[in-house]
């Protein structure tokens, strides 16, 4: 089943995760067309897609103990994997990118933490902890 759609700032493109088949499909908004399908190796919890467009990231999640939850960066025009921001353990829930394209944030549904990513080099910028229950869903204002 899908999972989560997300549509570009332009309008041009949208951007759907599959939970169960693992990809992500990247549509023309114009023609519903599919432009590329990506197959990711875990189910895809949560898409986003960069305001110009250029990028796809997805949070990927898996239930075994002996996997790390990942988020991965795409770039869309070529379907090749860019990096891959790790550090989330088991699930990582939600995603999203800032409208200037500089910064990724993740939410980890067992650890209850977010992570702040460097859009450029995939570095780790911050972990904001305390929160008591789950993260099930971040997002990032416009301004």
């Amino acid at each position: 089943y899908v999972k989560s759609v997300a549509i570009s700032a332009d309008g041009k493109r949208v951007v759907s995760g599959s939970y169960f088949k693992s990809t992500v499909k990247i549509w023309d908004m114009e023609t519903g067309a599919v432009v590329r399908t990506l197959k990711i190796h875990l189910n895809v919890s949560s898409v986003a897609i960069s305001a110009d467009g250029k990028r796809v990231i997805c949070s990927n999640r898996t239930f075994k103990k002996s996997d790390d939850a990942i988020v991965q960066m795409w770039d869309v025009e070529t379907g090749a994997e860019v990096r891959t921001l790790a550090g989330h353990s088991k699930v990582v829930s939600s995603v999203a990118i800032s409208a200037d394209g500089k910064r990724v944030v993740s939410g980890s549904y067992f650890k209850s933490t977010v992570k702040i990513w460097d859009m450029e080099t995939g570095a780790e910028v911050r972990t904001l902890a305390g929160h008591s229950k789950v993260v099930s869903s971040v997002a990032i204002s416009a301004d």
